[in-house]
């Protein structure tokens, strides 16, 4: 079966078959390459007992490039929030457009595309059907290298045609 045949949408009378549930790719802990491929602006809800009140959001698909070229994407949220500066000034040093110390205001339209180093990690927690699971964290992002020393870059991978998402 073709990817194009795999991931569409099911007709009310298609008949199925596939029982694998898919899930998600754990990356193992370490230092990783990624590209910023998506960013949505959204809204936190402050939560009763929680540590920060309303404040804007970015939620980022963070693709990680694992060694052996494959890419997982891993979901992070950056919270526009003074108590968070820390991670904002992190990131945007990660990707290139703040250098260490300096101010920024951030630039969120050159986001996407933008790449960098982070360090993920494996999380446990309870799903809510109660069960244990795992998931992807990026703990860290990390400085670019010092100048001069080269920074691995992800392997290509099949460029995506925008009608149909199908690699071409």
């Amino acid at each position: 079966m073709t990817d194009q045949q795999q991931d569409r949408p099911l007709d009310w009378d298609d008949e199925i078959s596939n029982d694998d549930q898919g899930g998600a790719v754990m990356v193992p802990p370490g230092e990783y390459p990624y590209e910023i491929v998506d960013l949505k602006r959204g809204r936190h809800q402050a939560k009763e007992g929680g540590k920060l009140p309303d404040c804007p959001k970015a939620e980022l698909t963070v693709r990680v490039w694992l060694p052996d070229g494959q890419g997982v994407d891993v979901e992070e949220t950056l919270f526009l929030h003074s108590k968070c500066e820390g991670i904002l000034c992190q990131f945007f040093t990660s990707i290139g457009h703040r250098k260490h110390g300096d101010p920024l205001r951030p630039d969120w339209p050159r986001v996407v595309g933008s790449k960098g180093r982070c360090k993920v990690a494996n999380r446990k927690y309870k799903g809510s059907d109660g069960e244990d699971r795992i998931a992807n964290d990026i703990k860290k992002f990390l400085e670019p290298p010092a100048t001069g020393e080269p920074q691995p870059q992800p392997q290509p991978q099949p460029q995506q045609n925008p009608a149909d998402g199908v690699p071409f």
